[in-house]
């Protein structure tokens, strides 16, 4: 990982979701560019559903991760190239 590059962890396990509803435009994809407390994606634990939001602003390098794909706390979801 680079000093200009910055992971967003997962802080729980649970389901990872790219975008707000099924057949709706994901909150992110590769390229795009963010701004800080953007909405990233979306984690459901125990039918609790919790935004994830950047905490930096730049681009969107890589989503290391599946839509519904079930993820573990601490687990890398999204690479952000910071810029």
């Amino acid at each position: 990982m680079s000093p200009s590059t910055y992971k967003i962890k997962s802080p729980l396990m649970g389901t990872f979701y790219s975008a707000p509803g099924p057949g709706e435009k994901p909150y992110v994809e590769v390229g795009q560019q963010v701004n800080a407390s953007d909405v990233v994606c979306v984690i459901e634990s125990m039918k609790v559903f919790t935004e994830l939001r950047t905490d930096k602003g730049g681009f969107i390098k890589t989503i290391l991760v599946e839509n519904e794909e079930l993820v573990m706390k601490n687990q890398d979801l999204i690479e952000i190239e910071i810029g």
